[in-house]
């Protein structure tokens, strides 16, 4: 059993849900860089996990938690798993701040926390594989490591669809700091990947710094889409 792995999709689920009825509440709580900045309202940096555009967002997001949260939560305890699901919603939404700081956006849901837990869970229970809709079989978690910091970091760069991928980015990264911090040994359990992600992401991160995608001044995202379409187009 998990019981902080449920506890966390259950409170999700019901402020989702009340996200669903009441626009006042997704408009209360969700990422939007504009608030946190120049209103100082950084509980959005973590109230933004909580929300979800539908149920189909809300039921991969929590189905992807259940399946790795629990096996962190059970095998390594409750403050590993807390921590590092926490941290990787921050860690997410604090790239996405930066690389957003100077347009319009609106973003939510609990990817940064859900990518963090499974970078976790790929380097704690070393030799497991990751299954990828529509896939039928699993891909090794090396391959899937190496694949998704890549992929993320294409999409941040081609600013396509309605995926916040700058969130997975920064959540899987950060998730994987915080689990080295608690858990050392994962380096030379998995040394040549650990080494491989770390370099590929300071690599990654360094090239958002100085080529920022966004444009001071732009617009993703405004309320009148959001009125116009019924739904917020950036989905984590």
């Amino acid at each position: 059993m998990a019981p902080f792995t449920i506890a966390i999709i259950a409170i999700t689920a019901l402020v989702s849900f009340g996200g669903f009825k009441s626009a006042a509440l997704m408009e209360k709580f969700l990422f939007e860089p504009a608030r946190i900045v120049r209103h100082g309202e950084y509980y959005r940096l973590i109230t933004s996990g909580f929300l979800h555009a539908n149920w189909a967002h809300l039921f991969f997001n929590m189905f992807s938690l259940y399946s790795f949260g629990g096996v962190i939560e059970s095998r390594f305890g409750v403050p590993a798993f807390l921590a590092i699901y926490f941290s990787s919603i921050l860690g997410g939404n604090l790239l996405s701040l930066f690389l957003h700081r100077g347009h319009e956006y609106r973003a939510l849901g609990a990817s940064g926390g859900v990518c963090g837990i499974i970078f976790a869970s790929i380097f704690l229970v070393p030799g497991s594989g990751v299954y990828v809709f529509p896939l039928p079989m699993p891909i090794p978690a090396h391959v899937f490591a190496i694949l998704f910091i890549l992929i993320s970091f294409f999409g941040v760069r081609g600013r396509r669809g309605n995926i916040g991928h700058d969130a997975h980015l920064g959540g899987a990264i950060i998730g994987l700091a915080v689990t080295t911090i608690l858990h050392p040994e994962i380096v030379s359990d998995n040394f040549m990947l650990w080494i491989i992600v770390m370099s590929l992401a300071l690599v990654l991160f360094m090239y958002l710094y100085k080529k920022p995608p966004y444009p001071v001044g732009g617009s993703r995202s405004s309320i009148d889409e959001h009125e116009e379409t019924g739904r917020w187009p950036w989905h984590r």
